[in-house]
């Protein structure tokens, strides 16, 4: 399954809200379908929002000019720029949305004095090459993090939430590349996934992932974590991330920050998978992240099968910040970090830009 693909003009995003049942892709042919796939998570996880994002740059390129033919290169950059910040109003937390629409402005802006048509054929080709990126970023970041998790020296045991794979991304995954990257050296025994409620990405996505490639996982509901920690020998716990603060709080699927109080407490060490572009270093820390507030509809039903009354009182947040403190490691396309914190990550992105 392509988690998307560019295809004559028109965006294919697999709809993920349907999955495992159905495998049925959207086509968007105009930039407003791809908001809506994003905010409805038809197509979810940081780094595909991010390519999904610049494919609906580029399909609003190409409606600018189908449009409205005789716009000049200030005009054409104008209404851009505006469609970059409506794009932008999809999922307020997932950063790799806005650094790939604020790489496509850019590149656009940088062409100002060049015909419209070049301008659009610049930024189409920019796309491509963000989507072609993220593969490569994403086998990085497994080799790194599989040769750290390897210094253990025996078959792993891995718990992981939410979905962090090939569905989250362009490629093989951000955690899910590390626990791949196990699997093919014959040093992964079991992954444990949470279910991750309120929209069970662990159950619909990870688990299919994971057994279409034959990797041994189990399904857990989220409360049972904590005793398949005390219980089953895990090893160490891989989540992905939707925003790192510069200090190295992690924004991530809401449930993290309690499986990374759960690992703590069992001295299991927590690692985050997730690309460069995942950091937000204009961020001190991870109190100044939007947190998203969804539908309560999501928790109030499973998958429209109402499970509580229709005027219950919802809190829904889509996400949490899991404390740096709690991260042994975060894993990149360029290395290892190692004890997150605002110091190291400035270290590292010194001696890596």
């Amino acid at each position: 399954m392509d988690t998307l693909y560019w295809q004559k003009g028109s965006l294919q995003v697999l709809d993920q809200t349907v999955l495992p049942e159905k495998e049925v892709y959207r086509t968007c042919t105009a930039w407003q379908e791809v908001r809506d796939a994003i905010a409805v998570l038809a197509v979810r996880g940081a780094p595909a929002i991010g390519v999904a994002a610049a494919y609906g740059m580029v399909l609003a390129g190409k409606a600018l000019v189908r449009e409205r033919p005789s716009l000049t290169a200030a005009e054409f950059l104008q209404a851009f720029h505006a469609v970059g910040k409506q794009l932008e109003q999809a999922r307020p937390t997932a950063v790799n949305l806005h650094w790939a629409i604020a790489r496509l402005v850019s590149m656009a802006d940088t062409l100002s004095a060049q015909p419209v048509s070049c301008i659009v054929a610049a930024i189409e080709t920019e796309a491509c090459r963000i989507q072609a990126e993220d593969l490569e970023i994403n086998r990085a970041m497994s080799r790194f993090g599989a040769e750290e998790l390897l210094k253990q020296d025996k078959p792993l045991t891995i718990l992981t939430h939410c979905n962090a794979g090939a569905l989250a991304t362009a490629g093989i995954g951000t955690a899910l590349g590390v626990i791949r990257a196990l699997h093919a050296k014959g040093r992964l025994l079991r992954v444990y996934a949470d279910e991750t409620r309120p929209l069970l990405q662990g159950a619909r996505l990870t688990v299919t992932e994971l057994m279409a490639d034959h990797i041994p996982v189990t399904l857990i509901t989220d409360n049972m974590a904590a005793w398949v920690m005390k219980t089953k020998g895990v090893d160490a716990v891989i989540v992905g991330a939707d925003r790192i603060a510069a200090n190295g709080d992690t924004a991530n699927k809401i449930g993290t920050y309690g499986v990374s109080i759960l690992a703590k407490e069992h001295g299991i060490p927590f690692y985050v998978a997730a690309p460069l572009s995942t950091f937000d270093l204009t961020l001190a820390s991870g109190a100044d992240i939007p947190i998203e507030e969804r539908n309560a509809d999501e928790v109030r039903t499973v998958r429209g099968t109402p499970i509580a009354l229709p005027a219950t009182a919802v809190f829904n947040p889509a996400f949490d910040v899991t404390p740096h403190t709690h991260i042994q490691a975060v894993f990149t396309e360029k290395g290892v970090i190692r004890t997150p914190d605002t110091a190291h990550i400035d270290s590292f992105f010194r001696s890596h830009h």
